[in-house]
């Protein structure tokens, strides 16, 4: 019998994280809002580690009702809110949040 991989998280809940890692992922999501091309790859890969989660474009749900979801924002049922002039991050909804009470700018 072939063995079958396991398919990778899709999301992560932030509330789950120790406060630590709480702050941490603050931190590097701040770094990661202003960094550089050289930069901007390895503080997501950092953001993965810590969540658990694929590399990619990590964000965590920007809709205004506050929800813990930490999710891949390439992800095809993600929503963009808006994208902020000069930062990298702009705010995407999570699937679910899209689903329930869709946001626009």
């Amino acid at each position: 019998m072939p063995a079958t991989l396991a398919s990778a998280r899709r999301e992560a809940d932030y509330t789950r994280l120790t406060r630590e890692d709480q702050d941490r992922f603050d931190e590097l999501m701040e770094a990661a809002d202003t960094a550089g091309p050289h930069d901007y790859p390895h503080l997501m890969t950092a953001i993965a580690a810590l969540t658990g989660l694929p590399a990619g474009e990590i964000r965590k749900c920007g809709c205004s009702c506050w929800c813990p979801v930490i999710f891949d924002a390439d992800a095809p049922d993600a929503h963009v809110i808006e994208w902020t002039g000069g930062y990298n991050l702009g705010r995407v909804q999570c699937p679910t949040c899209h689903d329930r009470h869709p946001e626009t700018a």
